[in-house]
């Protein structure tokens, strides 16, 4: 597979989270731009390759306009700011049309969508499986440079169906997904069910979608072809006001750890 995405190793992928649209209308789009900014410096100062946008503005329906426009000045904006940082796209919404619209527009090298294959239960209530829309859209667009990651049985949700992950793996696979992302209810947990599903997708990639930290991100990576990491390399305490929310230290020994495997 020669999408970008997948030939750089460490494959360490920084997710960053922006605060709900619908929910911060008091922040003007100069914050924005400088919180995407400042945070986004403190991972390119550490070397890790890739980041992650990701909007987190719940609905239950497609993604507003307002998450479609700012959603897409802020990553041509890191686009133009840090040219060497790959970037990815996730949306809340259930909308893969919005998550590929903003990487086309963006010159993004991959989407992140939850609910690939089968049907869920969320917190916004049911969804279901939007990887067959998602990649006839990739191709009516002419993006197939975009890297498709699929979430399989995604951890924030309940599946409505009782079929086993590797079924499910096999599914997101022959629909489309470049790549499978599989996070568990622990870090054991995640590396049992990447061993079950390998028999039956041995030819797509696998990142671990959580539970991360610089004490197990070898491990991770002997057992995973990447890594999506947040939360375990933010600050531990920061005021309300202060744009940078990720802790460089952090990042630059997650890197080395990422290094060393």
């Amino acid at each position: 597979m020669s999408l970008k995405l997948f030939t750089n190793r460490p494959l360490v992928i920084a997710a960053l989270h922006l605060p709900s649209f619908d929910l911060s209308r008091h922040l003007s789009t100069a914050w924005f731009e400088d919180y995407a900014m400042a945070n986004a410096k403190v991972f390119a100062d550490a070397g890790i390759p890739f980041i992650k946008l990701q909007d987190q503005t719940r609905t239950s329906m497609a993604a507003t306009p307002e998450t479609l426009t700012r959603m897409t000045a802020l990553s041509r904006l890191l686009r133009a700011e840090f040219p060497e940082l790959g970037l990815g796209i996730i949306v809340e919404a259930h909308d893969p049309l919005a998550s590929l619209s903003i990487a086309q527009a963006s010159g993004a090298d991959f989407v992140r969508l939850k609910i690939f294959v089968g049907g869920a239960m969320t917190s916004e209530g049911p969804r279901h499986a939007l990887g067959a829309e998602a990649v006839a859209y990739r191709a009516s667009l002419g993006a197939d440079g975009v890297a498709i990651l699929a979430d399989v049985h995604d951890r924030t949700a309940r599946p409505l169906s009782d079929e086993p992950q590797p079924f499910a793996a096999n599914w997101a696979a022959k629909v489309g997904a470049d790549g499978l992302v599989i996070a568990g209810v622990s870090f054991q947990d995640t590396l049992d069910r990447i061993a079950a599903i390998r028999p039956v997708v041995s030819n797509r990639p696998v990142l671990i979608g959580g539970g991360v930290t610089v004490d197990n991100v070898g491990q991770a990576l002997s057992a995973a072809e990447g890594v999506i990491v947040s939360s375990a390399l933010m600050r531990q305490s920061t005021d309300e006001d202060d744009l940078v929310k990720w802790d460089a230290d952090l990042c630059q020994k997650f890197m080395d750890a990422a290094r060393k495997r």
